[in-house]
């Protein structure tokens, strides 16, 4: 776990915040920052039919056909808010033209981001032995997707309603919301902090992961991060705890 002050660097708290851990779907921060950085908002994703069979059934997904069309900004929402496994997976591929050399782009960035504990297999977080990053590096990668108003704009959103485009030219519209208990009302930060925004995880080996940008009364931001959390309850009453510190 770590909480620091967004324009400082300063740790207010950490624990073990350089051991390794498995990051699941935190780890779709960084396919969102690469995205953002590499392409524009109106640029229109194809999905393959790799990337609409890259997912299990009872993983996180929009449903997403092969030969639907999203928006980058459609993809971001569904990435960042739905935490949609075969969106990432089509943001990787559109991007880098494949897995392994968006993954490849992932690491490149990682290390320029000082995030030296970091090595990610997919853009996905979908469970890989060779996939593992440290709250601090999570911090470090975080601490970058903030400088970008689309990011904060969108982890910001209690809602998004997407129309998309089907292979055959038919339309579907979806609702996405935010799969963090602060926006859905079920966990209660203290009094002076604000929640902003942030992504979840939850995977088996990862356990309950959780990346918060909040701001105190004064408007100061804070980035918190917890990892590996035995349970939500455990993971929210954790962040709660930690976030009293601000």
């Amino acid at each position: 776990a770590i909480l620091i002050e967004a324009d400082t660097g300063a740790i207010l708290y950490e624990k073990d915040c350089h051991s390794r851990a498995y990051p699941a779907s935190t780890t779709k921060i960084m396919t969102s920052l690469l995205a953002i950085e590499n392409s524009s908002l109106d640029d229109v994703i194809t999905f393959s039919k790799a990337a609409a069979n890259s997912y299990k059934w009872d993983e996180a997904n929009t449903g997403t056909r092969e030969g639907e069309q999203f928006t980058m900004e459609q993809a971001l929402y569904a990435t960042l808010l739905k935490s949609a496994n075969e969106v990432a997976y089509g943001i990787g591929e559109y991007i880098a033209g494949s897995i392994p050399a968006f993954s490849d782009m992932m690491n490149e960035r990682a290390r320029e981001l000082g995030a030296l504990n970091t090595h990610f297999n997919n853009p996905n977080g979908l469970s890989d032995t060779n996939h593992y990053t440290t709250a601090y590096d999570l911090y470090l990668i975080f601490n970058e997707c903030i400088k970008h108003d689309d990011f904060v704009k969108i982890i910001n959103s209690s809602s998004y309603t997407a129309h998309i485009t089907g292979a055959d030219g038919t339309k579907r519209d979806v609702k996405w919301e935010p799969t963090n208990y602060y926006a859905k009302g079920e966990a209660t930060p203290p009094d002076n902090v604000t929640i902003i925004g942030g992504k979840t995880g939850k995977k088996k080996g990862a356990g309950n992961c959780l990346i918060l940008l909040t701001k105190d009364s004064s408007g100061n931001p804070y980035i918190s991060i917890i990892m590996g959390a035995g349970s939500k309850p455990l993971l929210y009453q954790d962040m709660t705890s930690m976030l009293s510190k601000i």
